[in-house]
């Protein structure tokens, strides 16, 4: 992919936050795109967007749970657009609070979402790419997979095992060319993140009596932040980048 319009990239999760970013970010470059997500309204909304900017993607309704449902968006997606050079997985779901009170329903939910759909995902986008030698794609993860949080658990598990994956992949589809990389934000301003704290002001600060460490650059991210890392790990400036995990968090792992 090299910011032309001869890229064609699908991104998942695209309803809003980093996904929405992601799509229009790649659209101002020159991709046509295929946005996805499990939310209709949202999507359109995503869609309203990039039309409103001159740009035509086509639109589909996936839950990224649903392995034989993924494999049928990349068939979609390809007829609608070609040959999918890029691929963005951004979908996720997160729920908060201490293990003993963490229900097998979120375990589950957030395991399904952020691991299996990641994996759908890989495959499907393997099974393509692969064949063809050419392509990239970028796994939207987050820092709590490589650090502990506490009351994220459940979430930092599948958020480390969906990078585990993603590494994996990258090392088998390396021989023809494919590269997979991971996106890991910190706290970013997202509908996501606010549903998870309106005080946003203490993310920046961190909570030692939570171990948490704050964001030495002192803000919080933004959706375009990600966005353009994604653009970056996607690009030829990248092509010698695979297996790799990018921390967008403003220091706030402090690696």
């Amino acid at each position: 992919m090299d910011g032309t319009g001869g890229s064609v990239g699908l991104v998942i999760g695209a309803a809003s936050g980093v996904g929405r970013a992601v799509a229009t970010d790649l659209a101002a470059q020159g991709t046509r795109v295929a946005v996805a997500d499990v939310d209709p309204a949202g999507l359109a909304e995503t869609v309203r967007l990039l039309e409103e900017w001159g740009h035509k993607p086509s639109a589909h309704t996936v839950d990224v749970t649903d392995t034989a449902r993924v494999e049928e968006l990349f068939d979609e997606a390809e007829e609608a657009c070609g040959p999918l050079t890029a691929v963005v997985n951004a979908a996720g779901v997160l729920s908060t609070g201490p293990v003993t009170e963490c229900t097998d329903r979120d375990w589950d939910r957030m395991l399904a979402v952020n691991a299996t759909g990641v994996f759908a995902v890989g495959r499907a986008a393997a099974r393509r790419m692969g064949p063809r030698g050419e392509g990239a794609l970028v796994t939207v993860a987050s820092n709590a997979a490589g650090v502990p949080r506490s009351g994220m658990a459940g979430y930092a598990a599948s958020k480390a095992a969906a990078v585990a994956f993603t590494k994996s992949l990258g090392l088998e589809l390396a021989p023809s060319g494919v590269r997979c990389n991971i996106v890991s934000p910190g706290s970013t301003d997202t509908p996501m993140l606010r549903a998870m704290t309106p005080d946003t002001g203490a993310l920046v600060q961190g909570d030692p009596d939570r171990f948490k460490v704050g964001i030495p650059l002192g803000r919080l991210g933004r959706a375009e932040d990600v966005a353009e890392a994604v653009r970056f790990l996607l690009s030829d400036a990248a092509r010698h980048i695979t297996m790799h995990e990018l921390y967008v968090d403003g220091g706030a792992t402090l690696r």
